[in-house]
């Protein structure tokens, strides 16, 4: 028998003293197609993140979030291709299924973006809302800014923000710093960032190097870490997640390159167990997510005993489920484009604060915590991932205002 997670564990707990469960009259079920790797190199992650909001959504059902409705999610493998993806989105609209989560590559999400707002305007009587975990080029919310798409993860221009933010206030040592990203559109949104912001920072500090390579397809980065060490960078700023980011981070700790790291994926499945204690001190990634909150801490355990141990190190599902829970509520009914509108400017009070969808742009506004790769102390890093004596130590906070950015976005609704 599975075990049940922590809410339902509390419920089964309360039930047997007499408490009635939530009573639910024509109760609608909600299908929400999951389409993100579940195979190859970037399977590890995509699997996390779909235990991660189907573990929400049975949080959600226990404990009522939304009235007389519970949430199903449907994983779909589109093995990181942007085609597959498509065709997996008309297969989820021939089932009936009008949400759509995707994250894991901007790649995927640009095209599943365009062709959710192809259907809504060719099918407006089988509308699609497409709710994006972690897709974060700018540009899904500026330029290319949809009605029909929501994004729960802060865009590459706030995190990088944030980082260079943390690098001229707590390291002004930093006199050269590389780039090495994945080779599509996220991955030069996030060089191009990066080079804008640290030159109006600070003019003095030198980029001295730049790469990009293949998305998910290189397995020895050696070549890489030579060049940043040979580069004597003391900084490496880069965008990439999955396994491009931990056998990056263990090919340059096996060259000696003594740099730091700042990453917005270093707590990303696989990654830590490769860096490991190399990265002690030297790894830093910058996230929606605290570890250090009590909400956190109560997801973080009920998690582990229903996964076996596993780790919770990203709260996307239950700020998606969340919001869409409470925008069902607030419109009366699960109509994609109507819950769409009720989320605008919708706030909900999360694990790490406050989370708000921008109603110019559908970008959600949160608190980020830029945190390095310690020891675990049992003080300020309580929590090891993947059982390597190691955790996060949260660094610097960031509110909302201070990575809140201006938009482009000229959106059209629904007449």
């Amino acid at each position: 028998m599975k075990k049940l997670s922590y809410a339902l564990a509390c419920i089964t707990a309360a039930s047997a003293l007499g408490a009635a469960a939530p009573a639910w009259s024509a109760e609608e079920t909600v299908k929400i197609a999951f389409i993100d790797p579940l195979s190859g190199l970037m399977g590890p992650v995509g699997n996390d993140l779909l235990r991660n909001w189907q573990y929400s959504a049975e949080l959600a059902n226990a404990e009522g979030w939304a009235k007389d409705v519970k949430f199903e999610i449907v994983p779909f493998d589109n093995k990181l291709s942007p085609q597959e993806s498509v065709t997996l989105l008309q297969t989820a609209i021939d089932q009936g299924i009008h949400y759509v989560v995707q994250g894991m590559g901007s790649s995927v999400g640009i095209p599943l973006q365009q062709a959710v707002q192809r259907n809504n305007e060719r099918n407006p009587d089988h509308p699609v809302l497409y709710i994006n975990q972690a897709a974060v080029d700018p540009v899904q919310t500026n330029d290319n800014c949809t009605f029909s798409h929501v994004r729960l993860d802060g865009h590459v221009d706030m995190k990088v923000t944030g980082i260079v933010k943390y690098i001229t206030e707590n390291s002004p040592d930093t006199k050269k710093v590389y780039l090495i990203n994945q080779d599509y559109s996220f991955g030069h949104s996030v060089a191009k960032a990066a080079k804008e912001m640290l030159k109006k920072a600070n003019p003095d500090i030198e980029i001295v190097g730049e790469d990009l390579h293949p998305l998910a397809r290189v397995t020895d980065f050696s070549q890489y870490a030579a060049k940043i060490r040979s580069s004597g960078a003391d900084t490496v700023i880069t965008g990439n997640w999955g396994s491009d980011l931990g056998l990056l981070v263990k090919a340059a700790r096996d060259a000696g390159v003594t740099a730091k790291f700042y990453t917005f994926y270093g707590d990303n499945t696989g990654a830590p167990t490769l860096f490991g204690d190399a990265g002690t001190d030297r790894v830093y990634r910058i996230a929606a997510f605290d570890w250090d909150t009590p909400e956190t801490q109560k997801l973080m355990e009920g998690y582990k005993q229903k996964y076996g141990g596993s780790d919770y190190w990203n709260g996307v599902g239950w700020g998606g489920i969340k919001l869409l829970a409470e925008a069902i509520n607030k419109a009366g009914e699960t109509d994609p484009l109507k819950v769409a509108a009720a989320m605008e400017n919708l706030s909900v009070e999360g694990p790490h604060g406050q989370m708000t969808v921008r109603g110019d742009d559908h970008q959600v506004q949160q608190n980020f915590v830029m945190a390095s790769w310690q020891k675990v102390d049992g003080d300020k890093v309580k929590f090891e991932q993947e059982k390597t004596g190691h955790g996060w130590r949260a660094e610097r906070k960031f509110t909302p205002d201070e990575l809140m950015l201006p938009t482009t976005c000229k959106m059209k609704r629904p007449s």
